[in-house]
């Protein structure tokens, strides 16, 4: 019976296996892959490339750019490794000198265009408007010996506030550019100064900042303090007339700025047990490497400050001139994650830095071509995400 069974499992739909006893490996390969003529070995780019031409960016008629693109995103290497690449998985022959040469093209021709598509997009995705502008900003370096007025010896400036600067002329060159009315900009507390305040304020920008409740006037501080910590309520009151501040409290950054501030502490103690602060101690950077030493200073913990520092655990607060919902005004500011996440991908999986070119028209269209690569790579993964959510919710909603 069970013979039976498989001859006929074998027939019944026609000839189902496939007898290689006979041939040798080469034959049975040969008689796999039949009449196929041209295998392609690059996946990325056939995921890739559909959505490099939906976002628009195929306006832009030079096949090497989407290469380029698609490389980047791949295999993020220089532009010599990238040659190969390109011959290995492109059949495309080409060399360095002529990613250089259209690197200055991009430049010289293209480069706004990319800008306009992008945006173009943007605007396509939202329905047509985009009210809502975040800004953020993020460090890129250089590994090479010279100097000029782009570039500069120094330290790293992650994790520095230094963006403040840069806001208003950046947004209002954008906002002119394309045209944009009526926007809310949102951005950090690393853009939190009266400075940019008012400026916003004098270009008629609403805006949504991040804000920094301990650097509030004293009645503000106190308001904030005698407030209920309540996960379920937020708090608003007017300050400067026709700004608000909001103020949120989070049981888990409660948690996280206890557990933070402790290992901080912990880590002081361990530093000066003995009560004394030594040379090796002292931070060398800028011009405190000039100071000398000559005795230990003496140190200590104060216990006061933290205890006060405690009372602002879990508390947030936001800056608006908006009408906007409190809890209306928490999402949109929340959305900046987005803007932060696109800036790890650029960095980290795009490897955008460090960047070797030393003319500045290269050192832009190698960010640019990095940035067209952050926008094809974040819209191909919410596809990818979106395809495998409907593929797990389809045996529970079946087509009729």
């Amino acid at each position: 019976m069970e013979h039976e069974a498989s001859d006929f499992i074998a027939t019944y739909g026609g000839q189902m296996t496939m007898d290689f006893s006979a041939l040798t490996p080469q034959e049975q390969l040969q008689q796999i892959i039949g009449g196929i003529k041209d295998i392609r070995q690059n996946g990325v780019e056939l995921l890739l490339g559909p959505v490099y031409d939906e976002i628009g960016f195929n306006r832009i008629s030079d096949t090497l750019l989407k290469q380029l693109v698609i490389a980047r995103v791949a295999q993020p290497r220089s532009k010599l490794a990238t040659v190969d690449y390109m011959r290995r998985y492109f059949d495309a022959y080409t060399t360095s000198d002529n990613i250089y040469r259209y690197m200055d093209k991009l430049y010289d021709t293209q480069r706004e265009l990319v800008q306009q598509i992008s945006v173009e997009h943007t605007r396509k995705v939202l329905g047509g408007r985009i009210g809502i502008v975040f800004y953020d900003v993020t460090t890129l370096y250089f590994e090479t010996a010279r100097e000029d007025e782009l570039r500069s010896p120094g330290f790293s400036k992650d994790g520095k506030q230094y963006e403040g600067r840069t806001m208003i002329p950046i947004i209002d060159d954008f906002v002119q550019r394309f045209s944009l009315t009526d926007i809310i900009v949102v951005a950090d507390a690393g853009l939190l100064s009266r400075t940019n305040i008012t400026l916003l304020k004098a270009a008629g920008y609403k805006f949504i900042l991040g804000g920094r409740i301990k650097k509030e006037s004293a009645k503000v501080q106190d308001w904030v303090l005698s407030l209920p910590k309540d996960p379920d309520r937020l708090h608003e009151t007017c300050i400067n007339g026709d700004e608000r501040i909001i103020v949120s409290y989070s049981e888990k950054r409660a948690t996280k700025d206890e557990y933070n501030r402790k290992r901080g502490i912990q880590r002081l103690r361990k530093v000066y047990s003995a009560g004394k602060i030594k040379k090796e101690n002292i931070n060398q950077r800028g011009y405190n490497k000039f100071l000398r030493i000559e005795n230990d200073v003496m140190v200590s913990i104060n216990e006061q400050k933290i205890s006060e520092n405690a009372k602002w655990d879990g508390l947030k607060s936001y800056i608006t001139n908006t009408e906007l919902d409190p809890r209306e005004v928490i999402a949109q500011y929340h959305g900046l994650w987005v803007v932060e996440r696109a800036f790890r991908i650029s960095k980290g999986t795009l490897e955008t830095r460090p960047i070797f070119h030393f003319t500045e028209r290269r050192i832009e269209v190698h960010i640019c071509i990095c940035f067209i690569s952050v926008g094809s790579h974040q819209i191909m993964s919410q596809t990818l995400l979106l395809a495998d959510e409907q593929r797990l919710l389809a045996p529970f909603f079946p087509q009729n």
